[in-house]
């Protein structure tokens, strides 16, 4: 029997909220000079800021996708956080439009604080969702860590005419969310006891729901970027998307789909940390005067929906793939790509 434990009590952050902030991310990644010798099949790298690397295989029409994806617990339940962890990594791939084959298992694990079991439990979720999206889970690598962490390295495939990246959107797209926002704010509301009872579950059900449509979406040439939100909030990976594609962008607030009502949560300080790390980071590009709008679009999901820009001719051809796919949303766009007028791409609310 595996013992009885609440891992957020391990850890100081949680799911992708554990991540660097995208201000500090920039300074990190910023070139030091040294170069790197080009390689023309690495056709999709850091520069953009893509979910996956995609590397040109030698038939020429075959990319190899490769992400790595790990965090902290958000939940308590060690098999959930499997679950939760294994398909926000899966996720990666779909974002570009590819079929996953292969995962590897990242563990850190504090020996002296969690028994074995626990983390038997963690592998057992992840296990069970690769089955689901008809993977292997095939090893990994584990540590002694002072917190616990787990993810995984995952390889997917995808032909080289249904890549899709973060750039390619163009003025006039329709914008298309798969899942509901808000996994932030209930998972902190869960955390400090104050989540109603109505809610419970609904974060959790979310973050294990995989992002498959992706696949089915790329074979669409009227799909033109694609990407999925993860802990830079919806503001953070649109911004990321318009940058790489030399737009701006607007969303319609009203249509944004919500997981409860993130108001209320949040007029009780159920914001988390990197709500505010995030908009600090891109808050200058973004035209957002309300506070409550502003710390929804930059919660922090953990294996978020998929953002997709379509052409505005094939919108009623997307929200069919939703609806066929069993999205438990209303395929309703929800922004729209805008052209740049000045200098950097940004986005407004309506």
């Amino acid at each position: 029997m595996t013992p009885s434990v609440r891992l957020t009590q391990y850890s100081s952050g949680a799911g992708c909220g554990c991540k660097i902030a995208p201000r500090v991310l920039d300074e990190i990644l910023a070139t030091t000079g040294d170069a790197t010798p080009p390689d023309a099949r690495l056709i999709i790298g850091n520069e953009m800021r893509d979910d996956a690397a995609a590397w040109l295989l030698d038939d020429g029409d075959t990319v190899l996708l490769s992400t790595t994806d790990f965090f902290m617990p958000i939940v308590d339940d060690p098999f959930d956080f499997g679950r939760i962890a294994a398909a926000n990594a899966i996720s990666d791939i779909y974002a570009m439009g590819g079929r996953p084959v292969l995962a590897l298992a990242v563990l850190g694990w504090p020996i002296d604080k969690l028994p074995p079991a626990v983390a038997r439990e963690v592998i057992r979720g992840a296990r069970s969702v690769c089955a689901e999206a008809a993977i292997t889970l095939a090893g990994g690598h584990s540590i002694d860590s002072p917190e616990p962490i787990f993810g995984l390295a995952v390889n997917g495939l995808v032909k080289h005419s249904h890549l899709k990246a973060n750039e390619g959107a163009r003025p006039g797209d329709l914008l298309f969310l798969t899942k509901p926002l808000g996994v932030g704010i209930l998972a902190t509301a869960e955390k400090k006891g104050m989540l109603r009872s109505e809610d419970i579950g609904k974060a959790a059900d979310s973050m294990t729901r995989l992002n498959s449509i992706g696949a089915k979406l790329s074979v669409l040439e009227s799909v033109h970027a694609m990407t999925d939100v993860t802990g830079f909030g919806l503001f953070g990976h649109l911004l990321e998307m318009c940058r790489a594609s030399k737009v701006s962008a607007e969303i319609d607030f009203a249509a944004i789909p919500q997981l409860s009502d993130l108001a209320g949560y949040l007029a009780q300080g159920m914001a988390p940390g990197g709500t505010r790390r995030n908009w600090e980071s891109y808050g200058n590009a973004i035209d957002c005067p309300d506070e409550t709008r502003r710390a929804i679009l930059s919660d922090p999901q953990t294996s978020g929906g998929l953002l997709i820009a379509v052409d505005p001719m094939a919108g009623t051809e997307v929200k069919e793939i939703f609806q066929s796919h069993g999205l438990a949303i209303d395929p309703h766009p929800v922004g729209t790509i805008r052209p740049r007028t000045g200098a950097g791409s940004r986005i407004a609310v309506s």
